[in-house]
């Protein structure tokens, strides 16, 4: 770590966000507290230890409750665009912790340093965004049938929201949530991924020294820290209405089947089998570039990432040989090194898994076009290194029907009509991010028509990689149904109520109905 911190800056890093080598892993703040088990953190980049966080106790997490629990009787009082103006600072102080940040990203998760930074920009513009949105948390208003009366419908806060995140997006998808979630007039209990502490305890310091300068309750924001275990303490509890998941499809089916026992509401966001149809008429070099960075952007460890590349005959082999020529340039290695594309998996068991999915893939008859493999040597000593490779495959093999979190791309054939590649598109449990490429607008039109792409999100000539916070985030089937960020995803973090006021001095039933007494 030496070298690495010497060279990038690592340790000024962790200074700058208050991480040190020993965290607490129950904050509700500055004032830290858990008598857990040590969770150790290392970094992919080199192996080496980072730090240390202690994990919540079931006695830890009845501490972060009951603080979070009074910090919404004050919260959810105070008028949103005042509630929004805490957001707008969080955001501020997110600007000038960018770089630190994002370094801490790259070098605990193992993304490139520019896709670290990227994800710090996410959290700043989802603060921009729910600034905006605290003035226009709306309703409707409705006539009535009954003379003399008005009806209207209107939002509260839910209460406490639990929020549990992956490791690929150690940062971003948290902000996505608690942003939104607190200008509705939320408190956050956040679980970051237990491969990715550091990142949390690092936010919770940033949002805690805002909270703190405003003099509000630091049970605002709470932290708590290990793996399932700890998540099922949320999962299960009757307090918190809303459970915020992302993550695996496995996982997710039992977040859901537990939430759903005590009749609570999830927002999930779960696996993707992403595909980018090519057709005819689409433009080899942008295609190349959106599939590239598709397939090894975050070393094919985005929810996001282009598995399948559905491929029309008439320019297969034209592709082919593009994206072999693209892999040539690939370099490999420290993902600070901004000279490097590819980082490493996040650790030995993303490396076992994407060997295994190799090895099936060869069995079902695949051809290996670029070759893979784990890389050794100096610069690659944690194991975490592997190569970007490309299969031919076929879509029916069973290896192409799930996700492989990692730098696998299937080459898969299609003849005839747009509509053939979408019935492959469409062939997988999976319905997250979609892209065609083409300059055919009957065939773009019909990708993102009601019979074309079934998943969240349908793209035309972009990758299925990288979603502005804007739009609504999310997808279908065993991607979960949720949608996070943009456009109306505010509603789920609130209770809607319908009101209906009379101002006359009779009182008529509605639809008619006589009473009288």
């Amino acid at each position: 770590m030496e070298a690495i911190a010497a060279d990038f800056g690592i340790k000024q890093a962790l200074e700058q966000l208050g991480v040190g080598i020993l965290n607490e892993g129950s904050s509700t703040g500055s004032n830290a507290f858990s008598t857990g088990e040590i969770l150790e953190s290392y970094s992919p980049v080199d192996g080496h230890l980072i730090g240390k966080v202690k994990t919540t106790t079931k006695t830890d997490y009845e501490k972060v409750m009951t603080a979070a629990t009074e910090a919404f009787k004050l919260w959810r009082v105070m008028p949103a665009p005042q509630r929004g103006d805490i957001v707008r600072q969080f955001g501020d102080r997110l600007r000038k912790n960018k770089e630190a940040l994002g370094k801490l990203v790259s070098y605990e998760m193992g993304k490139s340093y520019q896709e670290g930074l990227g994800e710090v920009q996410e959290m700043i513009d989802i603060c921009d965004f729910a600034v905006g949105l605290s003035r226009q948390l709306h309703g409707l208003t409705m006539h009535s049938e009954r003379p003399g009366h008005r009806m209207y419908e209107q939002y509260h806060p839910l209460g406490v929201v639990g929020v549990i995140s992956a490791f690929n997006f150690p940062v971003a998808v948290w902000s996505w949530n608690t942003a939104l979630a607190w200008v509705c007039g939320d408190v956050c209990i956040w679980k970051p991924s237990e491969k990715t502490p550091l990142c949390g305890i690092a936010c919770q310091n940033i949002i805690a020294e805002v909270l703190a300068e405003n003099n509000l309750p630091e049970g605002i924001s709470c932290l708590i820290n290990g793996d399932y275990r700890v998540g099922e303490f949320m999962t299960r509890d009757t307090r918190i209405p809303l459970i915020s998941a992302t993550g695996s499809t496995r996982m997710g089916k039992i977040v859901a089947q537990e939430v759903a026992g005590r009749l609570g509401k999830t927002l999930l966001e779960l696996g993707g089998n992403n595909a980018i149809i090519v057709t005819p008429d689409a433009d080899i070099k942008m295609t190349v570039i959106g599939a590239v960075f598709g397939a090894v952007g975050t070393a094919g460890q985005r929810c996001t990432s282009t598995r399948r590349l559905i491929i029309h005959e008439a320019v297969y082999e034209k592709v082919k040989q593009a994206l072999v020529d693209a892999y040539k340039q690939l370099r490999i290695g420290n993902p600070l090194d901004e000279t490097n594309h590819v980082g490493p998996l996040i650790d030995v068991d993303a490396v076992d898994m994407y060997k295994k999915a190799l090895s099936k893939v060869k069995d079902e008859g695949g051809q290996v076009i670029v070759n893979g493999g784990v890389l050794v040597g100096e610069g690659y000593e944690s194991g975490c290194y592997v190569k970007p490779t490309i299969v031919e495959a076929q879509p029916d093999f069973e290896i192409v029907q799930h996700e492989t979190f990692a730098p696998i791309l299937y080459l898969l054939k299609y003849s005839g009509s747009v509509e053939s590649a979408i019935a492959i598109q469409n062939n997988v449990v999976q319905g997250l991010s979609s892209a065609i490429m083409t300059n055919n607008l009957r065939e773009a039109e019909r990708f993102l028509s009601v019979e074309g792409s079934d998943c969240g999100i349908a793209n035309v000539n972009i990758g299925t990689s990288g979603a502005e916070i804007g739009g609504a985030f999310g997808g279908e089937k065993e991607t979960g149904g949720g949608r996070e960020s943009g456009s109306d995803a505010w509603k789920i973090y609130m209770r809607r109520q319908t009101n209906t006021i009379n101002y006359t001095t009779e009182l008529p039933l509605a639809q008619g109905i006589k009473f009288d007494l």
